[in-house]
């Protein structure tokens, strides 16, 4: 398998993508909430990486061998993370998706391994994620990767 990982600093034609993020935070959405969420969030993500050295968008396709993408095969998307006490931005992977058809072959590593190089050459010495909290199989792959638990966040629900 050939991938090509690319790192957009400008903002490009992302419209099928700004639709595969609308797709996205509303099943990760639904995991912990029966609320709904509002409409563009996709546009709203991707406009957070715009500006900010600790944004990125990343995304990854298949190599055709000429210099044109082949199918996006993955994409993460990363954006500043503002501690409300300090106003320090820390980088956050607010979306990390591998199509279902080239999972387990190791994209995920690779395009968090490029975005930790990126991040680090920016400045940005700490990368964050987030799991939930009953998620083991994702707390035990960012474990693997070198991740460590910080501060939990509670929520009192109605």
């Amino acid at each position: 398998m050939k991938v090509s990982l690319t790192l957009h600093e400008e903002p490009c034609d992302w419209a099928d993508l700004i639709a595969d993020l609308d797709r996205y935070v509303s099943q990760l959405t639904a995991e912990w909430t029966d609320r709904v969420p509002g409409e563009g969030l996709g546009a709203a993500l991707l406009s957070r990486v715009v500006g900010s050295s600790a944004g990125l968008l990343l995304t990854a396709h298949s190599s055709e061998g000429d210099d044109s993408p082949g199918t996006r095969m993955g994409y993460c998307v990363v954006v500043p993370l503002e501690d409300p006490l300090t106003g320090m931005e820390t980088p956050f992977i607010a979306a990390l998706e591998v199509d279902r058809n080239y999972r387990h072959r190791g994209l995920a590593r690779s395009m968090v391994d490029a975005v930790i190089a990126e991040m680090k050459r920016r400045g940005h010495p700490e990368l964050a994620a987030r799991a939930g909290h009953n998620d083991d199989a994702l707390i035990s792959m960012g474990e693997r990767w070198g991740f460590v638990r910080s501060h939990d966040v509670m929520f009192l629900q109605p």
